[in-house]
């Protein structure tokens, strides 16, 4: 989900960042009886591109600009392999990133760690080597999940994933195409918990999935952890009890001297959002936008107003 093509979005929001860098170099220019302060934003936050880091970004832009900051949010502008240079080469300041995905982009290969903390520590050295560093990671967690409807698992008494093992070769799992070869998708289903599904159905969308869950056309399908469509209740995220899925907690990184720079508070801020973000408040945020129709900035502005201003 974190990987997109150059969609005509994605050009935009880079068009966007060149003005932006353009716009800021000219109001720092040097001229007879100007003040030396530059003109700007203190704080620049790129988002990736898709709904809950957009929203995301904004959550964390809000709460700082509550403290007095000035900050831009500029949604959209690409993958990893984007948004990382543009970290490290002073274009923006401060991503909204989840800990297991950052560790296997900036170490390929790496271990598999159990622990937030863990990663946490194997992260620590390859951000500091690159200018970056990590405030407080949330509670919250945006991983590959698994889920049934409520009566299914009601019926079936299922909690975990390995309760499905009895019941799996008479099943039908549905998920994204790719996801028969994905070691955190039915190929880890498969060597992790030994699920021996009858079929497997490709699937588009998420909103596919959950549509051919209800009618029955698949039993188990994968929705991320945090998917508005999980608030309803009508579904069950099915635990991941032997730890297939690596941490993902969010969690903000930030340009080393930008921290240094803006002190105490705003680390300060940057952690008072992450520790009140659990992954039912996430659910929720993406609901207000997907489902409810809020714009990415009305939802965190409210969820801001409601959780940190209050």
């Amino acid at each position: 989900r974190h990987v997109v093509g150059m969609t005509p979005r994605r050009i935009a929001a880079l068009a966007l960042l060149g003005a932006l860098l353009s716009s800021v170099a000219a109001c720092t220019a040097r001229l007879p009886g100007a003040r030396s302060q530059p003109v700007g934003p203190e704080i620049r936050i790129a988002s990736y591109d898709f709904s809950e880091n957009e929203t995301l970004a904004h959550v964390y832009a809000e709460a700082l600009r509550l403290q007095g900051f000035t900050v831009e949010v500029i949604e959209g502008i690409g993958t990893r392999e984007v948004v990382h240079p543009a970290l490290q080469q002073d274009r923006v300041d401060l991503v909204i990133d989840y800990l297991g995905t950052t560790l296997s982009f900036l170490a390929s290969g790496s271990p598999r760690l159990n622990g937030a903390n863990a990663v946490r520590e194997a992260l620590e050295p390859l951000l500091a080597a690159r200018g970056l560093a990590m405030t407080r990671h949330a509670p919250a967690q945006d991983q590959n999940g698994f889920a049934v409807t409520a009566e299914f698992a009601r019926r079936h008494r299922l909690t975990t994933l390995s309760d499905l093992r009895d019941l799996a070769p008479g099943l039908t799992l549905g998920g994204p195409p790719e996801c028969p070869s994905r070691p955190y998708c039915l190929l880890g289903l498969q060597t992790t918990y030994h699920l021996a599904f009858e079929g497997f159905r490709p699937i588009e969308s998420r909103s596919a999935t959950v549509s051919s869950l209800v009618t029955g056309e698949i039993d188990v399908g994968m929705l991320e952890t945090t998917d508005a469509r999980l608030a309803g209740g009508s579904l069950v995220q099915l635990v991941d009890d032997l730890g297939l899925q690596p941490n993902e907690n969010i969690v903000p990184l930030v340009r080393t001297d930008v921290l240094a720079k803006r002190g105490a508070v705003m680390r300060a801020t940057l952690d008072k959002v992450s520790a009140r973000l659990s992954t039912a408040e996430v659910i929720g945020l993406n609901r207000a936008v997907e489902v409810d129709g809020l714009d990415n900035d009305q939802a965190a502005a409210e969820w801001v107003r409601r959780n940190i201003a209050a």
